[in-house]
């Protein structure tokens, strides 16, 4: 019973990912920008990720301007399915990069915070950021917790 249950949530976030793909295609036409479209089903999520040159405004100052893209796209899917979604949209391999990043970061810190014996906090992070670097403080052995509000919210890594 379980399998039926599976493929029809695979059917789903592939169905997501091919709304959401017409939607950034239509974007990308409308602004001029060349970009293939990939899609995938990672975990529980539609993946759409745009590949090509000269992507960068897409990306803006620190993924600003990918995280609203992404939550346009996600409106977008769910006006067409009535159903919210996670999905997670990249552009120009952003967040795989910044992802790598934010490993190092939290490794890197949680190595500070385990020879100094003190918390310590780092700079705001958008949701996706902040969850990067809890996996890789967790990975680490150590705590952390996000603290403050959105969109000045970021993570606070405790010693043992």
């Amino acid at each position: 019973m379980s399998d039926v249950t599976t493929e029809v949530d695979v059917q789903a976030l592939e169905q997501e990912g091919e709304i959401a793909a017409d939607y950034i295609e239509g974007l990308l036409d409308i602004a001029d920008y060349d970009g293939d479209i990939d899609m995938d089903v990672e975990g529980e999520r539609a993946m759409v990720a745009v590949v090509g040159a000269s992507l960068d405004e897409l990306v803006g100052k620190r993924g600003e301007v990918l995280e609203a893209l992404q939550e346009l796209t996600r409106l977008a899917v769910h006006r067409q399915t009535g159903n919210r979604t996670r999905l997670m949209l990249d552009i120009g391999g952003y967040r795989e990069r910044r992802r790598a990043e934010l490993t190092k970061l939290g490794e890197d810190i949680s190595a500070e915070v385990k020879q100094e014996s003190r918390p310590k906090p780092l700079a705001p992070m958008t949701p996706f950021e902040r969850k990067i670097v809890h996996d890789a403080v967790a990975g680490a052995g150590l705590r952390s917790e996000s603290e403050g509000e959105e969109p000045d919210r970021y993570v606070v890594v405790y010693p043992v």
